[in-house]
């Protein structure tokens, strides 16, 4: 790209003066080709189609408790049966397929609702400052005195009957304060900013101010942390159900599948193997997924 040049009028003469090359922006129009993020959001992509429609991968008709035989039980992978038969004697592919919905759902909906938290939360301290600040503060850091998983056991406790919905409840209780403080810091740095002291001159009110100019402009890098807070909810899904405390039958998850799997990991480690695989590659590729974020909005890594 060639430099261009601009003619400004001094007195009767006029000089040109060089201007830099803007920056193209045909590379930021294709960041998402760049591979980190091409192939993370890939697997991303795939995983929540998976859990949308698992019958896209294992056929239309196809439930994870159809077909079974219970003679058939814990047999290895073979021809007919890709990941082998699960201890209920039912085909194991299509329970692992299945299982995703769960964890894919518990993960997205956990970091929604502690995104939504944050951002007002945190937009309001930030903005305010002073006595709302401290109480806000206060009461997040109360909330971080509380260790996560045992705080969530706890709550989980509560309940008998324990679903996707109670274990979203559970760890969406107390997945926002870290979020919180991470929305108040971005809104420091930019209340005091032109537009924002421009909005205020022109009579704009409090609201206005902060769901227009605050929270807009300070949003993406919480919404890259909780891009990242994906996959560890999923983690904390898929270890309270294997100790026992999360989902219970009849619910069909990875979690779930790995717990059935402890006592068969001599006679049939594939019933360990597959979930075990899938759960991985799931929470690597949003963890790489946020990461890929961050490095590409984030001003400060530029």
């Amino acid at each position: 790209m060639s430099a261009t040049s601009t003619t400004i009028g001094i007195g009767d003469g006029a000089q040109a003066v060089d201007r830099a090359p803007a920056p193209s922006s045909g590379a930021h129009r294709r960041w998402w080709l760049r591979p980190r993020l091409a192939i993370s959001g890939t697997i991303v992509l795939l995983m929540i189609i998976m859990a949308a429609f698992p019958q896209l991968f294992t056929g239309f008709g196809s439930g994870p408790t159809e077909n079974c035989d219970i003679m058939l039980s814990n047999q290895a992978p073979s021809a007919a049966h890709l990941f082998g038969i699960d201890i209920q004697g039912c085909d194991y592919y299509t329970n692992v397929i299945h299982g995703a919905r769960a964890f894919i759902l518990v993960g997205i909906v956990v970091s929604a609702i502690a995104f939504a938290i944050a951002a007002l939360v945190g937009a309001i301290a930030g903005y305010f400052g002073g006595w709302v600040d401290a109480v806000i503060s206060r009461i997040c850091d109360m909330a971080f005195g509380l260790p996560f998983i045992l705080a969530a056991i706890v709550v989980l406790q509560l309940f008998g009957q324990r679903n996707i919905w109670t274990v979203i409840f559970a760890l969406a209780l107390f997945s926002w304060p870290g979020g919180v403080r991470f929305m108040r810091s971005s809104v420091l740095e930019i209340r005091h900013r032109e537009y924002v002291q421009a909005a205020r001159l022109l009579g704009a009110g409090n609201r206005r101010i902060i769901t227009k100019h605050i929270v807009p402009n300070a949003v993406t890098p919480l919404l890259v942390l909780q891009t990242l807070g994906v996959g560890g909810m999923i983690s904390a899904e898929a270890g309270l159900t294997f100790i026992g405390i999360g989902l219970t039958p009849p619910a069909v998850s990875w979690g779930l599948q790995l717990a059935a799997a402890r006592d068969y990991i001599d006679a049939a480690p594939h019933l360990l193997l597959f979930p075990a695989i899938f759960l991985t590659i799931t929470v690597l590729g949003f963890v790489l997924f946020g990461e890929a974020l961050r490095d590409e909005f984030d001003p400060k890594g530029k």
